[in-house]
């Protein structure tokens, strides 16, 4: 949220401002040859064009957008951070940035056996990527120089597309295509009740294909909320709203992105627990299970 540079209407870190100042001609003269002519053509359809549609004059000093260079970001210290938390593996003597770890990846182990099953622990490297950089990406903007990537719905959206593609793709895998297709019509019914049978499949069939919008809008407003708060609220008096008061804020900043990323994370678990289901051994057992309850059942009413 600091070291900002003044770009057109926008603020933006001083670290996008220098890699645009290094990278962002040769950048410029790549895109304007190859994406540039294909946008313009598109909105041309529509009598605009693409500096209308973005609200914003395309050139080298914008050529890499800064919510790209803070996700690449983003990445990178999400593999440092867990390469220095990890450290020496010990089962005698375990670092404290190991037992974090540790801790980490059963929190996300428990939440996967209980929303999708055992069965779903084969899920968790996609669900805990999804839970790790999210978190990081939130808190970016905590820190000098950075401003968080998720705070820009083009990331947000490329997220929830990311889990939307993923989860289907496990479904389609397990289930056939029909299978995944079928699913969307909920249990089966009698035929008298056709119809809502129809109507069912027709609401689950458009739930699930606003769940990329809804999953990158929820984040993005939650954290583009949180970065205005903090930008409006710390310049209502300055310099007197400027020592304080950002300490609480960022307190505030720091729960917003910890909860944003657990919701994304738990959000993605409960749409793959939708579509994952344990192997068909385990469904004769727990078949098998149920009739053996229900023999027992049977027996205590008789008795």
């Amino acid at each position: 949220m600091f070291l900002l540079a003044e770009s057109g209407e926008h603020h933006v870190p001083l670290i996008v401002e220098f890699i645009n100042h290094y990278l962002g001609e040769p950048v410029y003269r790549i895109q304007m040859h190859t994406t540039y002519p294909m946008w313009k053509s598109f909105f041309a359809r529509f009598g605009t064009t693409p500096e209308k549609v973005f609200g914003v004059e395309y050139s080298p000093e914008n050529a890499i957008p800064w919510y790209s260079i803070m996700f690449v970001i983003a990445c990178i210290l999400t593999i440092i951070i867990i390469w220095l938390f990890k450290g020496k593996l010990s089962e005698d003597d375990p670092r404290q940035g190991q037992m974090t770890l540790e801790a980490g990846f059963l929190a996300i182990k428990d939440m996967i056996s209980s929303i999708i099953g055992e069965h779903g622990y084969r899920h968790l490297p996609v669900v805990a990527t999804f839970g790790i950089l999210i978190l990081v990406s939130n808190l970016m903007g905590q820190f000098p120089l950075f401003m968080s990537p998720t705070a820009s719905v083009n990331v947000t959206f490329a997220l929830g597309i990311s889990s939307f593609v993923y989860y289907n793709y496990v479904g389609i895998s397990e289930n056939g295509l029909w299978g995944h297709i079928r699913h969307f019509a909920g249990p089966k019914l009698p035929a008298l009740m056709l119809p809502i049978t129809f109507l069912i499949f027709f609401i689950e069939l458009i739930s699930n294909s606003i769940r990329p919008f809804t999953l990158g809008v929820r984040l993005f407003a939650n954290m583009f909320s949180d970065e205005q708060v903090f930008v409006q609220i710390t310049n209502l008096y300055p310099p007197l709203t400027q020592l304080l008061i950002p300490l609480v804020l960022t307190g505030l900043g720091v729960f917003v992105a910890l909860v944003q990323s657990f919701v994304f994370t738990l959000l993605s678990m409960i749409y793959i627990g939708e579509v994952s289901h344990a192997p068909h051994d385990d469904h004769d057992h727990a078949h098998a299970d149920d009739g053996a309850h229900a023999d027992l059942a049977a027996e205590a009413a008789a008795a």
